[in-house]
């Protein structure tokens, strides 16, 4: 599966992981003291819904094009207002013409005493993200295999944050990588907030993955699935998941109100999410 993200930015698995997003950075800034949040495979940071790239897909318009305006019932309108907030940051007139990657999402987020260290492993992309992060004293762009940041920038100094995870999904076996990373992390820092993003698209795989991950011997992993359509005949991106080991205490409470309004913007199918516990809880 080739996941470039100019095709995808702003697509239903974008909406999802980045409202989680959200509510993990929002938790960590319950605290006075700073904390560091960690993403290994940023992207360029700023999408343009308006591109060649975008527009040859249109999914930004199942996904974020949905959720914008949407009328949302007051508690899932609170919950997704962090990340709404970032969205809209970039759009200040109102019209949804660009969307914001992972990278800008945190880093509009953060407090002055909290940073972000953003990894990119390809030139073209880490550069983007220099330039759309330049002067900025609160974030660091680093051109590097994400992978090995698991080992090389853990723990961070302020032992407080998140590790995010979301690689793209272009080479074979990026589940086992996705579980020998996060094992790895585990042993130098397992105090963090990790959130792995996967897709959901070889339901064997998944299902592999998930086994993988309850036999890791980690504790407190909770799985977050979310189809937007029947399986599909052929192979298609049915929906997208998002592990995330450590959760605050709030997080259940809040997905299971959050999750079920934004199924109701961007399914297309019958379709359900859910929520399970791998370990812990």
């Amino acid at each position: 599966m080739n996941y470039r993200h100019a095709y995808h930015a702003g697509n239903f698995a974008d909406v999802v992981k980045h409202a989680v997003l959200a509510r993990l950075v929002d938790y960590l800034k319950q605290k006075d003291k700073a904390f560091r949040v960690i993403d290994t495979h940023a992207g360029i940071g700023r999408y343009n819904l308006a591109s060649v790239e975008a527009g040859k897909t249109g999914e930004w318009q199942g996904g974020i094009g949905r959720v914008f305006e949407a009328k949302l019932e007051a508690k899932a309108a609170a919950l997704l207002e962090p990340y709404l907030e970032a969205v809209r940051a970039l759009n200040p007139d109102g019209n949804l013409r660009r969307y914001p990657g992972s990278p800008l999402i945190v880093r509009h987020l953060l407090r002055n005493q909290d940073r972000l260290t953003a990894i990119e492993l390809h030139p073209k992309d880490a550069g983007q993200l220099k330039s759309v992060l330049a002067d900025d004293f609160q974030a660091r762009v680093i051109e590097l295999d994400g992978w090995l940041a698991l080992g090389a920038h853990l723990p961070p100094k302020e032992k407080r944050g998140l590790v995010l995870i979301d690689p793209p999904f272009e080479e074979q076996g990026e589940f086992s990588r996705l579980v020998d990373g996060l094992q790895k992390a585990y042993r130098r820092w397992p105090g963090g907030i990790y959130a792995l993003w996967y897709p959901i698209k070889d339901r064997k795989a998944v299902n592999a993955f998930r086994t993988a991950l309850t036999d890791a011997g980690i504790p407190k992993i909770l799985d977050v699935a979310f189809d937007i359509r029947p399986i599909s005949n052929e192979p298609s991106l049915d929906g997208s998941g998002l592990v995330v080991v450590n959760p605050p205490y709030t997080l259940e409470a809040e997905l299971r109100v959050m999750l079920p309004a934004l199924h109701k913007l961007l399914a297309v199918g019958p379709s359900r999410w859910t929520m399970d516990w791998l370990t812990g809880e």
